[in-house]
C-alpha cells in the first residue's frame, strides 16, 4: 500500500512526526521511508553517543544530505564514553552540509579556534550557539564571523576564555546581528556592548548575564565609557531586553539603552544594581508596546542603609509602567533576599495601579511583602488575569485565598513557601473545578488533602526544609 501513495504525501506524512526515536523507527519500516526519510531530515542532535565522533559525524552527514540545523551536546560527557568531536569534526561538518543555518555546540571541549575557522567556509550559517566551549577565544569567533556575513543569531554561554577583542566590532560592522545572548562569559564586560556600532539599530533581541562572582570587579574602561557617551545608541528595532547581574550606571553602559527602545515588548531586569526609578520610566514612556516585565532588586536594595538612596526603585516607576503601558499583559516581581521584608521597594499602591490599569494575564510576586489580602481583593477585578504565583508571599492568608474563586479568568494558581494560608483557604475552589491547574510547595499549613478536588489538574509537593 505504501507503494502506491504519491512521494508528496508520505513527505506530508513524515513531516508531521515530530520526535525523533519516531522517525528513526518509520524510516525502518520499510526502503522508501528509509530514502525519504534520509532526504527531508533538516534537523541532527548528537552528543555522547557519537563514537568513534568524527566517523560517525561523517556517516549521519552522507545519511542526511539535507540538514539545516545541528546540535551537538556533550552534557555529562566522561573519558570512558570516547573522544568527543574535535576541530577536524567540524571541518568534516562544514564540508558536508552546505545547507546548515543553525549549529549548536554544547560542553564541546576539545574544539578550539582551528575548529571554529574551518565553520567560516558555512555561507548560509545564521544562527550559531556556543554553551561551555572552554577552549575558543576572540580570535575563533572572529574567524567565523569573518567567514559567516549573514549571521543574525550568536548565543555564547559561559565561553570563559571570550573576550570582546576584535569579532564584536567587526560583527557591528556587518548590520546583520537580530539575537544577540552573551552569558556568564567573565571576559567580557557590559562596556565593550558599545563595540555592536551600528548594529544597535538591526538587534532585536539583546540578553547579558554577567558572572555575579565578576559583577563587581569589572572596571570600565574610559575610552568605552566615552564612547556611550558620544555615541546615539539607536534601539529602534529591539524587541526584548533581559539584563542579569549588570550595573547600570547614569550616563554610560547598558544605562544608554534603556529609554531608546520605542518597539520594546519584553523587558527582564534580574538582580541589576542602579537600576533608577528614571531609567524605567523613561523606558515606559517609550515602550508603548511593553507587553511583558520582570524585575527581580537586587539584595543591595533591602540593606536599612538604602532606605534613602535615590538609585532605590519606587513606587513611582511602576506607576509610570501603569500609565504608559496599556498593552501589559504579564507582571513579575521578585526580591532576590528576603531578609529585610519591611524594606521592600514597592508598596500596595504601586502593585495597585498595574493591576488596575494594565490588561494583566499573567502576575508572579516572589518575596513581596507588601502584597496582601486588600492586593487579592483588588484581583477580584482583573477582568484578563489567566495565571497567579505567589511565593514567600507571607502578609497573604485564608481570607486573601478564599478570594480566589472570584477572579473572573484564572485558570492557573502557584503557591509556594506561603506561611500565612491552609487547608481552609482553598476549601472554596473544592468542588468547583474552576481552575485548571493548582499547584502547591512546600507551604506547610497546606496538606495533601486539602488540595484534593480543588482543580481539574493538582500538584503537591512539600520539603520544609527552608524553613530551617
Amino acid at each position: 500500500m505504501m507503494d502506491c501513495l504519491p512521494d508528496q504525501l508520505v513527505w506530508e506524512i513524515l513531516s508531521r512526526v515530530k520526535k525523533t526515536t519516531d522517525r528513526n523507527s518509520l524510516s525502518l519500516a520499510c526502503k522508501r521511508l528509509h530514502g525519504l526519510d534520509n532526504e527531508q531530515r533538516q534537523s541532527l542532535r548528537v552528543g555522547c553517543g557519537l563514537d568513534p565522533a568524527n566517523e560517525a559525524l561523517t556517516s549521519l552527514c552522507s545519511r542526511f544530505s539535507n540538514l539545516t540545523k545541528v546540535e551537538i551536546t556533550y552534557a555529562g560527557w566522561m573519558s570512558k564514553l570516547g573522544k568527543q568531536l574535535d576541530d577536524e569534526g567540524l571541518l568534516i561538518l562544514s564540508n558536508c552540509c552546505p545547507s546548515m543555518v543553525d549549529l549548536t555546540l554544547s560542553y564541546c571541549t576539545f574544539i578550539t579556534d582551528l575548529g571554529l575557522g574551518h565553520l567560516s567556509s558555512c555561507s548560509k550559517l545564521s544562527a550559531l550557539k556556543l554553551n561551555f566551549t572552554t577552549r575558543i577565544t576572540g580570535c575563533g569567533i572572529l574567524s567565523l564571523v569573518a567567514g559567516c556575513k549573514v549571521l543574525t543569531i550568536l548565543h555564547l554561554v559561559r565561553c570563559l576564555n571570550v573576550s570582546s577583542f576584535e569579532w564584536l566590532e567587526y560583527l557591528g560592522k556587518l548590520e546583520t546581528l537580530e539575537d544577540l545572548s552573551i552569558k556568564n562569559c567573565r571576559a567580557i564586560g557590559e562596556g565593550d556592548l558599545i563595540k555592536l556600532g551600528s548594529s544597535w539599530k538591526k538587534l532585536k533581541c539583546l540578553q547579558f548575564e554577567v558572572d555575579v562572582n565578576y559583577r563587581y570587579m569589572k572596571v570600565y574602561d574610559r575610552s568605552a565609557v566615552d564612547r556611550w557617551q558620544k555615541q546615539w545608541v539607536a534601539c529602534e528595532n529591539m524587541v526584548e531586553l533581559s539584563l542579569v547581574n549588570c550595573i547600570i550606571s547614569p550616563g554610560r553602559g547598558l544605562a544608554c539603552v534603556l529609554g531608546k527602545c520605542k518597539n520594546l515588548e519584553k523587558i527582564h531586569l534580574d538582580k541589576c544594581v542602579g537600576v533608577r526609578d528614571s531609567d524605567i520610566i523613561g523606558l515606559a514612556q517609550k515602550s508603548k508596546n511593553l507587553r511583558s516585565i520582570f524585575l527581580r532588586v537586587p539584595s543591595d536594595f533591602s540593606l536599612p542603609l538604602l532606605m534613602n538612596n535615590p538609585l532605590r526603585l519606587t513606587d513611582e516607576c511602576l506607576k509610570a509602567v501603569a500609565q504608559n503601558c496599556s498593552m501589559l499583559e504579564s507582571v513579575r516581581i521578585s526580591y532576590s533576599d528576603g531578609d529585610f521584608p519591611s524594606f521592600s521597594s514597592f508598596t500596595l499602591d504601586g502593585i495597585l495601579s498595574l493591576i488596575q490599569k494594565c490588561p494583566l494575564r499573567e502576575l508572579a510576586f516572589d518575596q513581596v511583602y507588601s502584597f496582601n489580602d486588600v492586593g487579592m481583593e483588588a484581583l477580584c477585578l482583573a477582568q484578563y488575569l489567566e495565571t497567579l504565583e505567589l511565593v514567600k508571599c507571607q502578609e497573604i492568608s485564608d481570607e486573601g485565598l478564599q478570594l480566589v474563586g472570584q477572579f473572573p479568568r484564572l485558570s492557573i494558581l502557584r503557591l509556594i513557601k506561603c506561611l500565612g494560608v491552609s487547608d481552609d483557604g482553598l476549601k472554596p475552589l473544592v468542588g468547583s473545578y474552576k481552575l485548571e491547574l493548582l499547584a502547591v510547595e512546600d507551604c506547610p499549613q497546606i496538606s495533601e488533602r486539602g488540595v484534593l478536588g480543588a482543580a481539574k489538574s493538582v500538584s503537591f509537593r512539600q520539603d520544609l526544609s527552608w524553613l530551617y
